[in-house]
């Protein structure tokens, strides 16, 4: 091979384009000030979507150890109390009356609550 062979692969780039004062000029910032506001406006925005998220993780996590759990159990267990009272019903035929609501219900959450 000879040399010429090798350079006629090689592409030569084009020479830049020579960059005229103005257009260095409009480049730059308008001033220093105003970017380093933005800059702490910036941080600002971030530090207050920063607790959003943390209280909405915080609100989440609420729910679903505590409230989620404890409705569960309640409403779990005056379904099964229900479901019980009908099939005696059905097998023994035996009225059962609760004297007082109010006082079954508080029986039920204090009970549900217990063992949380």
């Amino acid at each position: 091979m000879s040399m010429s062979d090798s350079t006629d692969y090689v592409i030569e780039e084009p020479p830049l384009p020579i960059e005229s004062d103005d257009d260095e000029v409009d480049s730059l910032p308008e001033s220093e000030d105003s970017s380093s506001l933005e800059s702490d406006e910036d941080e600002e925005e971030s530090d207050a979507e920063r607790e959003w998220k943390e209280s909405l993780q915080q609100i989440e996590l609420l729910l679903t150890m505590v409230v989620v759990p404890y409705i569960g159990k309640y409403f779990g267990r005056k379904c099964a109390y229900w479901g019980w009272a009908k099939f005696m019903m059905w097998k023994y035929p035996v009225e059962i009356k609760v004297t007082s609501p109010t006082t079954f219900k508080a029986a039920g959450a204090v009970e549900a609550a217990a063992s949380l």
